[in-house]
């Protein structure tokens, strides 16, 4: 669990997208723009081609940048150059569907009147039959609007292509998405929903696209959560061999708890750490023992990671999500000691009231940056130091050259302290991009977090089971599949379930709040 603060999300360090991005071209159309177009796919008018019926082969490709293409040759026949021709959807949908405001960039770049070069364009664009109607408005505004047939055949092209239309990038990216997962000994519930969607949709588009992608979990396993579970179960269970200093093994190999017993034990444990110091200084020093490798508590912690971690892949096969890394913060544990001498030497790093801080506020900072701690005055390790170590591992190991951490927005302080420093101290290069891909919270109808009636979390496969419930309601309102199976009846409601459970989400502006409403989730 990282840190929160409600601040803006750190942008990356350079866009992606650009870099792949280029001006696409039919493999078969020449080079000039002014020979006819032939290539195999769907037709549709186009001025360059003779005939009683000018024909374009629509190849599979964006319609935004075909329409760009179209509207870039006329900019281009006009006597400007055909990067004006950019068309992007209409914010005027009462004028046309798509608009142009290039003639406007372009008469003060030429030194013409912008409705002069509009109209041009517009001249060109009217002698296909393509567009239903074409027209200027205020300056020089051009506004598209395609007939019903064009709409057709860019939608049939589409269906007939395997990849729909989506052509692979010329030079596939090295993404890592980091979905700031679970903590060990939680059940998952709600507040996890929305970081499994937008990474799970991240990392399916950005595979799609031919990017190369390794989704990675990023568990919680290995802060003072442990050592506070630690102590309460030997409270509980004091003659457990793992609390025995003297126990030489093997330890037992099954867990003496349930991800239940975790789930009861972690609030009545942090309840009592808050209000007594004692307590808490017990908690601390079972932490940095088992940190330091302890057998006892190694072997108490692997129970609570793997009783964890069995539920959790169920939560998540659930919801049709996959993970290629199952690491947590532990993974790392290793690489910290001999990262910090590195920071140190580095000179970025310095001592402020016994702690091992680096500062990261720069000059025309609009907020307070506090530094980032790397260290506490006794030694110990947190959050912000782990996340250095995850990022020296992805640089190094997995040759990471995109990094996407799918995490609610709250934490966005964190997130501008730790890549700032990763900068600093030079753990990830200028060339690699970092992003921390922020997101709203899912709340209830009283506008605050989501909670079960009696004002507890609901757990997430509590919340997949509602959805389900809501589905098959549904289906047996609208007497759909009454003759199906009971089997599966169940199968598809849950199927239709988790899809309106997903849209539901994916429908709202990701950096939003908004509020979770069954009923209106299930009112398909």
């Amino acid at each position: 669990m990282r840190r929160s603060a409600a601040t803006p999300a750190p942008m990356c360090r350079r866009s992606r997208s650009m870099r792949n991005s280029r001006r696409w071209s039919c493999p078969t159309r020449p080079a000039s723009s002014n020979t006819p177009w032939s290539c195999p796919s769907t037709d549709l008018i186009d001025p360059q081609c003779p005939g009683d019926r000018q024909r374009v082969r629509f190849c599979p490709m964006s319609l935004l940048a075909r329409l760009s293409e179209t509207v870039g040759d006329a900019f281009e026949a006009a006597g400007v150059d055909r990067s004006y021709g950019t068309v992007v959807v209409s914010k005027r949908p009462d004028l046309g569907q798509f608009q142009c405001t290039g003639a406007l960039a372009a008469a003060r770049s030429v030194g013409r009147n912008p409705r002069e070069i509009a109209q041009t364009v517009i001249n060109a664009l009217t002698a296909t039959e393509m567009f239903a109607a074409v027209s200027i408005a205020g300056p020089g505004f051009i506004n598209l609007t395609l007939t019903d047939a064009a709409i057709t055949a860019v939608t049939q092209a589409a269906v007939d292509d395997e990849r729909c239309g989506c052509t692979l990038v010329e030079r596939p990216v090295r993404y890592i998405v980091d979905f700031g997962g679970p903590t060990v000994a939680k059940a998952m519930h709600v507040g996890h929903l929305r970081s499994t969607i937008i990474g799970d949709s991240l990392q399916r588009l950005l595979r799609f696209l031919g990017h190369d992608v390794t989704s990675d979990i990023h568990m919680g396993d290995w802060g003072t959560q442990m050592g506070m579970l630690i102590i309460e179960v030997e409270r509980r269970y004091p003659d457990l061999p793992y609390f025995d200093a003297s126990f030489s093994g093997p330890y037992p190999t099954e867990s003496p708890v349930t991800l239940d017993d975790l789930h009861e034990m972690y609030p009545t444990v942090a309840a009592r750490v808050a209000e007594d110091e004692a307590e808490a200084e017990r908690a601390r020093r079972a932490t940095t023992e088992l940190q330091n490798g302890r057998p006892g508590y190694r072997a108490l912690w692997q129970h609570f990671a793997n009783v964890s971690i069995s539920a959790q892949r169920a939560d998540f096969e659930a919801l049709g999500v996959k993970f290629d890394l199952w690491y947590g913060e532990s993974t790392v544990h290793d690489r910290i000691a001999p990262l910090l001498e590195r920071i140190k030497s580095s000179g970025r790093a310095v001592i402020s009231d016994g702690a091992l801080v680096v500062p990261v506020a720069e000059e025309g900072d609009q907020m307070d940056i506090p530094p980032m701690l790397l260290t506490k005055s006794d030694g110990s390790y947190l959050y912000t130091t782990t996340d250095l170590a995850t990022l020296d591992q992805r640089i190094t190991e997995l040759k990471a050259e995109d990094i996407l951490y799918v995490v609610d927005a709250r934490q966005a302080l964190h997130f501008i302290q730790v890549f700032r420093a990763a900068r600093l101290t030079g753990i990830v290069p200028d060339d690699v991009a970092l992003e921390h891909i922020a997101f709203g919270t899912m709340n209830g109808t009283n506008g605050k977090p989501f909670k079960t009636r009696e004002g507890g979390v609901l757990k997430l496969k509590d919340l997949i089971a509602m959805v389900t419930d809501a589905a098959l309601a549904r289906l047996a309102e609208a007497r759909i599949a009454e003759s199906y199976p009971d089997e599966e009846r169940a199968a598809i409601a849950k199927a239709v379930g988790l899809a309106a459970l997903k849209f539901g989400d994916l429908s709202n502006h990701r950096t939003s709040n908004y509020v979770f409403d069954l009923d209106r989730f299930s009112s398909f």
